[in-house]
C-alpha cells in the first residue's frame, strides 16, 4: 500500500513539473528597444498664451456736450500725433473766446491802474482771478470741441457720425499698433529670476515659422494670493505690423538652464480616459511600469520626471504599447 503512495505522489510530482516547465516555455517575450538615460542640458522655458493688446488705447470722448459737427477719420485710417479727430459744437468756445478777448482789455487796464496805484490790490487780485479762471476754461473747452489724437497710431472703432448729439460714449478710438503690450502671469516660484528687461520670445498660430522679440518692461510687486503668480508686463516692438491686437500668442521665457532626462514624446504612454502619464523600464529582464510627470517640451522630446527616471535607467522606447507591468523582454539589437 505505501508503496502505492509513494508511486502516486512521484507521478504527481512529474506532471506538476511538466505543466511548470510548459508554461514558462509558452511564456513569449515582447520585442522592445530600450535606451540608457542620460541627462541633458537644457534652457528652461516658461511658456504662457496671451492676448495682445495696444500699447496705447484712447477713447475720443469729449467732455462737452452737444452736437458733433465732424468726424475727420475713417476706422483704418493711419492717425499721427496732433492730427484732428473730431470737432464738436463750437458754441462754447466761442462765447468763451469772446469773453476772454475782453477780459484781456480789462487786465490791461487793470496792469496800468495797479502801477500807478489807482486800484485797490483787491480789485486787481480778483480780476486777475476772473481772467485766469476764463483763460482755463478757453484752454478746456478748445481741447474738447477740437479733439487731436495724443499719439500715433490707426483708428480702431467709430461709434458716430456727423451731426449725431453726443452721447458720452466713446466716438471714435485710437490704438497704438507698432508697439504692443501683453499682461503675462508667472509662478511665484519664478520670483527669484524674472527681471526687468529680460527678453522673451513670442509665437503665433498664424505665422508658424516665425518668432517674435519682446521685453519685460514692468515686473508688479505683488503676488496673487489665489494663484499664487505675479504679473509682468512686456512690450512688443512691431514696426512691421504682423501681429495685431486681440491676437493669441504664446510667451516663452528663458530662465535658466538645468540638467533634465528626456525621452521621445511618442515613447510615453496616457492612461485611457485620464491625464495619467507612464513609461516602461527594463528590469532584469520584464517590464517595469513607472507613472511619470511631464515637464518641458523640447522639439521632439519631453522631460520626464519620477523617482525611477534617474541616469542611467535602460528606457524602453520602441514596443512600449504592448506592454503591462511584468511582460519578459526582449532587447532587439
Amino acid at each position: 500500500m505505501k508503496k502505492v503512495v509513494y508511486l502516486l505522489l512521484a507521478v504527481m510530482t512529474l506532471v506538476a513539473c511538466g505543466k511548470k516547465e510548459t508554461a514558462q516555455q509558452e511564456e513569449k517575450a515582447e520585442v522592445v528597444k530600450t535606451m540608457i538615460l542620460q541627462p541633458r542640458k537644457v534652457m528652461r522655458q516658461l511658456s504662457v498664451s496671451v492676448n495682445l493688446q495696444g500699447y496705447e488705447t484712447v477713447n475720443v470722448a469729449p467732455s462737452v456736450t452737444g452736437r458733433i459737427e465732424h468726424i475727420y477719420v475713417e476706422v483704418g485710417d493711419e492717425i499721427n500725433k496732433g492730427d484732428s479727430l473730431v470737432r464738436m459744437d463750437q458754441t462754447q468756445y466761442r462765447t468763451a473766446k469772446l469773453t476772454m478777448a475782453n477780459l484781456e482789455t480789462e487786465m490791461a487796464r487793470m496792469n496800468a491802474l495797479i502801477e500807478s496805484g489807482s486800484v485797490s490790490q483787491q480789485a486787481y487780485d480778483q480780476a486777475k482771478l476772473g481772467y485766469d479762471q476764463t483763460k482755463e476754461n478757453m484752454a478746456f473747452l478748445k481741447k474738447n470741441t477740437y479733439y487731436r489724437s495724443p499719439f500715433r497710431g490707426i483708428v480702431s472703432a467709430k461709434n458716430n457720425e456727423d451731426g449725431e448729439l453726443y452721447s458720452g460714449a466713446p466716438i471714435v478710438t485710437i490704438t497704438q499698433v507698432d508697439r504692443l503690450k501683453a499682461l503675462i502671469a508667472i509662478p511665484e516660484s519664478y520670483i527669484p529670476v524674472v527681471k526687468q528687461g529680460m527678453k522673451l520670445t513670442l509665437k503665433s498660430e498664424i505665422y508658424k515659422d516665425h518668432t517674435f522679440p519682446a521685453f519685460i518692461e514692468i515686473v508688479y510687486p505683488t503676488v496673487d494670493a489665489s494663484t499664487h503668480t505675479f504679473q509682468c508686463k512686456i512690450q512688443i516692438p512691431n514696426a512691421n505690423r504682423l501681429l495685431r491686437p486681440g491676437m493669441y500668442v504664446t510667451t516663452m521665457l528663458p530662465l535658466n538652464e538645468d540638467n533634465v532626462i528626456c525621452v521621445p514624446y511618442q515613447s510615453v504612454e496616457k492612461l485611457v480616459g485620464a491625464n495619467d502619464r507612464y513609461v516602461f523600464l527594463n528590469e532584469n529582464g520584464r517590464a517595469k511600469r513607472v507613472g511619470v510627470t511631464l515637464g518641458q517640451r523640447i522639439g521632439e522630446d519631453v522631460e520626464i520626471i519620477a523617482p525611477e527616471i534617474v541616469p542611467g535607467a535602460e528606457y524602453v522606447y520602441v514596443g512600449q504599447h504592448k506592454l503591462v507591468d511584468g511582460t519578459l523582454l526582449e532587447i532587439a539589437e
